[in-house]
């Protein structure tokens, strides 16, 4: 009897800032649908955290934080694997190796990310916020992925990932699976609610900018309320020229599970502000119940998930990792 073996993914949020409802639909959410039809490993992916000015204190909390976020959102961690990056030491070796032997300062030099967040004359920034994209394919590498779950601004850095694999494998030996991006056709770019020419950002200046998945709903519906909208009064998805109210199609969309064309119908001869306030509610109500959910966790028990997660995942990357140092000859 041929045994049906699933394909595995690997994905992974950063412990920093704030995880807003962007973060939740274009990435939790997408992980929930696919970890029954998937082998699913998702890590607190605490090393990228510290590659900007932080406080170890609130890092700290901010890991627990993600933990508790995960299954909140319906990851279930008697079917995957959770576990914090730093726990295995395979994920900072591999990096190592990888900068040695495969990667390019000219490959570096493409990651718009770094640009982004180094802004100009980014002399001055740490060497890690400019090479944690390599530590992002170790992380994918090490674990045999055959899928990666992203927004459409990781995308990069999965190519990136495949790229070493394949230079590596050129190299010396076919040691690593060359991973498939998967991102969702709607949902993995939500915008600012205040300026929806931008993705919506945990980093951003303006509170007004997001919705928070442990804000207060009161607080959320004011936000939403207050969100940029474009010119006239039609409720229409047109990304190009209504981004303002096609984000919050979007939005409506995912939280509600309601086609966008649906929702155009049934808001087709309503004005802007009702469609809002019912957008309001629906996100008031989401985050009540995702809140619920995250209140029942306590820190023990993310503390207990992390560990057993940690002791499933270290000997996947081990045997990876032992096979990488075999072939460019340290072992």
């Amino acid at each position: 009897m041929i045994q049906n073996i699933k394909k595995r993914i690997f994905s992974g949020v950063q412990p920093s800032g704030n995880l807003h409802i962007g973060n939740f639909l274009g990435a939790i959410k997408q992980w929930v649908a696919l970890q029954d039809e998937y082998d699913s490993i998702f890590s607190v992916v605490d090393y990228h955290a510290i590659t900007v000015k932080y406080d170890p204190k609130i890092l700290r909390k901010k890991i627990i934080e993600i933990a508790k976020i995960y299954i909140a959102g319906g990851i279930d961690y008697k079917k995957v694997i959770i576990f914090q990056q730093s726990d295995i030491r395979a994920h900072t070796e591999l990096c190592w190796i990888l900068n040695a032997v495969s990667a390019r300062v000219s490959d570096l030099n493409k990651m718009t990310q770094f640009k982004d967040k180094a802004g100009e004359g980014n002399v001055n920034v740490g060497i890690g916020l400019y090479d944690y994209p390599v530590l992002m394919a170790a992380d994918i590498l090490l674990y045999n992925t055959d899928v990666v779950p992203v927004g459409d601004d990781q995308l990069q850095h999965v190519e990136l990932a495949r790229d070493l694999a394949k230079r590596f494998n050129h190299d010396y030996e076919k040691i690593f699976k060359i991973p498939e991006p998967k991102i969702m056709k709607q949902g993995a770019r939500i915008m600012s609610l205040d300026n929806p020419e931008k993705k919506m950002s945990k980093s951003a200046e303006s509170e007004f900018s997001r919705i928070g998945l442990l804000d207060e709903p009161e607080l959320a519906i004011k936000k939403i309320m207050k969100a940029t909208t474009d010119i006239g009064a039609k409720v229409k998805f047109n990304p190009k020229e209504k981004p303002g109210i096609s984000n919050l199609l979007t939005i409506y969309s995912l939280l509600a599970n309601i086609e966008i064309k649906k929702l155009e119908e049934k808001y087709a001869n309503i004005m802007y502000g009702e469609f809002k306030k019912d957008l309001a509610e629906t996100v008031a109500e989401f985050l009540n119940d995702f809140q619920k959910e995250y209140n029942k966790i306590d820190d023990k028990q993310i503390a207990e998930i992390l560990t057993a997660g940690a002791k499933k995942a270290e000997p996947i990357a081990e045997e990876t990792l032992m096979k990488v140092k075999r072939v460019i000859g340290v072992k």
